[in-house]
């Protein structure tokens, strides 16, 4: 008996000693491990990467920009259906457990002994907690080192923070594929939908996705997916958190995902967006844009944006087709699948509703063609092969665009087996197509608001998937005669009148030694003698505007060039007052707004407002000073107001003068086509040398629309393009439908204008029986002339002198480049 009872005491003092052992061990490797520990402390101020989105005025989201596609959500707006099929996926001891569960570990440790050498991934049971600590503080490594900090870290974050910060945490961090991290985002990417709106199905295959996002990818492993989205439905039956009979139900539901592209195409907004992510790069800096969860409200307003790219589009398109077919954009051989082969071919994705297509079968009254199939999300060529047909009335544009130019009877003539072409729905009937070309010409318009400078539509090519150079915002082009009106209001704004008359005819300007004579010419070579300076801005008179521009000196019109904010240093050169500087579309629409507000300073943008990730509003464009508005509560105090510190860049009565003189271009000038919008419409045409580049710009009391037409690489457009013949009518298109629900709003009189009759040849007072008479504004102090004084008749001793005598270039007191002649 003492030998068994010494026999025990041998056994309890040797447990205890390997216990007490064991205990020393465990806490030396606690200890151990401990005091490399990352500081946990840090997640109580953890801010995740979050995108950054880019809305419209309205509020329709525009673009995303992120690194990691996140939105941040506290868990209070995380609904329980999403919480639970997380837990019941990840964690179901996740509310009772201390940060580990001894026996998942226990079992992912005897499955790593089991595996061990055989190359297999070891088992996993990591708590959420554990995958907090990893996400966070650790890596990815796979180790015993890792697992003992992980479950260190995960004891000691469970000690220090609420269940629900740990949720929080991990359902904004995990990454759920597709370049979604959390809930939030990942709910909109696979759904289109908000966390709130999901089914008990959706819910739970976002809860299938931590295991392995591309292991459970719905396109390319779409039996695997829903057998995993399935478990995840029974594990939550079973947890109770929904019932049996819903369970059977959403395991019924397909899995039914489209992701959704981040992108501007619905609005045709691309060049816009793009223009905005630029600002805030320059700004704030790459990190924010893209890290720093910004919401952007931008300026944009989505139905001007369509209109806008349909009618430039349009422009540009029947500009592009009238010079004639340049063949097709490539050829393929049509045996076998030619759906594989056409959906190798680079096409357009931006350029809706044309499509990309290949000729099958080709005879004098049609062609067959088989329309490029569309690709799966996995990057898989669908299986369905559609077709079309192409009739000869969609080929009858398609003359050959070298050589003579012969009219289109056949499709054979245009069309062959193999061309790979772009085509558009003909009319209403479906399966019939008409052949189109991507345009050569190219082009930009801006549309904006003249009171706040907001830009609400900006259009800055053809095709921002062809070309990524905003041609609006970046193209430095010529304005030829639609800089005009800035000349014109230089001399309104120091003492000439709309009738002040200068003289049409011949002029020849010496350009010094060495120099030779420059010659500026009207368009079309005729001269009309001593005409009104409306007349001159009306039917664009470039010997008149030289005179005036003589008259009152380069240096003055560089100033208000200046004041407009179409050039910053125009040189004080003769050639530049007929726009032969270069500036952009952005800067000339800004200009003319300025001229149809009254003459108001605005400064352009694309933004309202930027708020940071705590919704705190860091830039805002609107800088008007609101007295009053802070009050707290009503005491019958006035009412707030506002205060507009802007500067007024010209006087209000010279504004109108020069605005009622840029609506005579619009109802009797080289505008003309503008008037079918039948509304009040003011603006300039401007054609520069050798055709280069067409403009119109013109706006009513409420919005200005800008646009210019030109080759990336400059080149004559066509013989004798103008602006009015093709950038007036894609204005003209706009504002139709633009204003097609507006009142007809005059532009508004500012006081001291006094309108008088005059006869609008003379711009003298009109006579009983003038048969062309018009209402002229003039200032206070002015006065139609009673006789015609006019500029540009020189004398020398007293003596005229011929007006085609050469002028000394002292007498605008600068050199006159001799190469811009003919900017009309």
């Amino acid at each position: 008996m003492k030998l068994l009872l010494r026999f025990f005491g041998f056994l309890f003092a040797a447990g205890s000693i390997l216990f007490l052992a064991g205990v020393a061990a465990a806490a030396f490797v606690i200890w151990d491990f401990s005091r490399d520990l990352p500081d946990y402390t840090q997640l109580k101020n953890y801010e995740p990467p979050v995108m950054t989105r880019i809305h419209a005025a309205d509020g329709t989201l525009l673009a995303e920009y992120a690194k990691e596609r996140r939105l941040y959500l506290p868990i209070q707006a995380v609904p329980k259906l999403v919480t639970n099929a997380f837990v019941a996926a990840e964690d179901k001891n996740f509310y009772t457990h201390p940060g580990i569960d001894v026996e998942g570990i226990m079992r992912a440790g005897l499955s790593y002994i089991e595996n061990y050498g055989s190359n297999r991934h070891p088992q996993g049971a990591s708590t959420i907690t554990q995958q907090v600590a990893k996400n966070f503080l650790l890596n990815n490594q796979v180790s015993f080192t890792r697992k003992i900090k992980e479950a260190l870290l995960a004891l000691r974050i469970e000690r220090t923070y609420s269940k629900d910060k740990i949720l929080e945490l991990y359902l904004n961090e995990i990454y759920l594929g597709f370049g979604a991290y959390g809930v939030a985002a990942a709910s909109l990417l696979y759904f289109d939908k908000s966390v709130h709106e999901l089914t008990i199905a959706e819910a739970a295959y976002l809860a299938a996705l931590p295991k392995g996002p591309n292991n459970y990818n719905p396109f390319r492993h779409h039996d695997e997916a829903v057998a995993r989205r399935n478990y995840v439905i029974d594990r939550m039956v079973e947890d109770g958190y929904i019932s049996a009979a819903a369970g059977e139900d959403a395991k019924k539901q397909p899995l039914d995902v489209t992701v959704r592209p981040p992108d501007a195409h619905s609005y045709a907004a691309e060049y816009f967006t793009e223009e905005v992510r630029r600002y805030i790069v320059d700004n704030y800096g790459e990190k924010k844009l893209y890290e720093g969860g910004l919401s952007v409200r931008t300026t944009l307003d989505p139905k001007l944006q369509i209109l806008a790219r349909k009618t430039m589009v349009n422009g540009l398109v029947n500009f592009d087709e009238s010079q004639g077919y340049r063949g097709p954009i490539t050829r393929i051989d049509i045996s076998g699948d030619w759906g594989l082969k056409l959906a190798d071919v680079k096409s357009l994705d931006d350029i809706q509703p044309w499509r990309m297509a290949v000729v099958l079968a080709v005879n004098d009254q049609s062609a067959r063609i088989g329309l490029q199939p569309g690709r799966d999300p996995g990057g898989n060529v669908l299986k369905d092969r559609d077709v079309g047909n192409v009739p000869l009335e969609g080929v009858k544009w398609a003359r050959p665009a070298k050589g003579p130019a012969k009219p289109v009877l056949r499709v054979s003539q245009v069309l062959s087996p193999g061309d790979v072409i772009y085509v558009e729905p003909l009319g209403n009937e479906p399966g019939q197509y008409q052949l189109r070309q991507v345009p050569e010409i190219s082009g930009a318009m801006v549309v904006m608001d003249p009171h706040t400078g907001r830009v609400l539509a900006m259009v800055g090519g053809f095709s921002f998937d062809e070309s990524q150079f905003n041609r609006a915002t970046q193209a430095l082009r010529q304005p030829g005669s639609a800089f005009k009106p800035i000349v014109y209001a230089a001399a309104l704004d120091n003492g000439y009148t709309p009738s002040s008359i200068v003289l049409d005819a011949p002029i020849e300007i010496d350009m010094g030694p060495g120099g030779g004579i420059w010659k500026p010419v009207n368009y079309g070579g005729k001269f009309y003698g001593p005409s009104t300076l409306r007349f001159g801005l009306e039917q664009s008179r470039n010997v008149m505007t030289v005179r005036l521009a003589q008259d009152i000196g380069m240096p003055l019109i560089a100033e208000y060039a200046k004041r407009f904010g179409v050039y910053d240093n125009l040189p004080p050169y003769l050639s530049y007052a007929l726009g032969a500087g270069e500036t952009t579309v952005l800067r000339m629409v800004t200009a003319y707004s300025m001229i149809d507000n009254g003459g108001w300073r605005v400064t352009p943008t694309l933004i309202d407002r930027i708020q940071d990730r705590y919704g705190h509003t860091i830039y805002k464009h609107d800088t008007r000073e609101c007295i009053g508005c802070n009050a707290k509560s009503w005491h019958d105090q006035p009412e707030p107001t506002l205060i507009d510190h802007r500067e007024q860049v010209i006087d209000p009565m010279t504004d109108y003068q020069i605005t009622s003189l840029m609506e005579g271009v619009v109802q009797r000038g080289t505008a003309s086509v503008v008037r079918q919008v039948g509304k009040p419409i003011a603006g300039k045409t401007g054609t520069t040398n050798d055709d280069k580049d067409v403009w119109f710009i013109g706006f009513s009391p409420d919005i200005v629309c800008g646009v210019y037409m030109g080759y990336d690489k400059p080149r004559e457009i066509a013989r004798n393009a103008t602006g009015g013949h093709l950038a007036a009518p894609i204005v003209r298109d706009f504002l139709k439908v633009a204003l097609a629900d507006k009142p007809p709003i005059p532009f508004r009189v500012p006081p001291g204008i006094k309108l008088i009759r005059v006869d609008a040849k003379t711009g003298m007072r009109a006579v009983a029986g003038d048969p062309h008479v018009i209402l002229e504004a003039f200032k206070p102090g002015t006065a139609p002339p009673d006789s015609e004084s006019v500029i540009g008749t020189e004398t020398a001793n007293g003596v005229p002198m011929p007006v085609s005598a050469p002028i000394s270039p002292d007498a605008d007191r600068a050199i006159v480049r001799g190469s811009t002649g003919g900017l009309y």
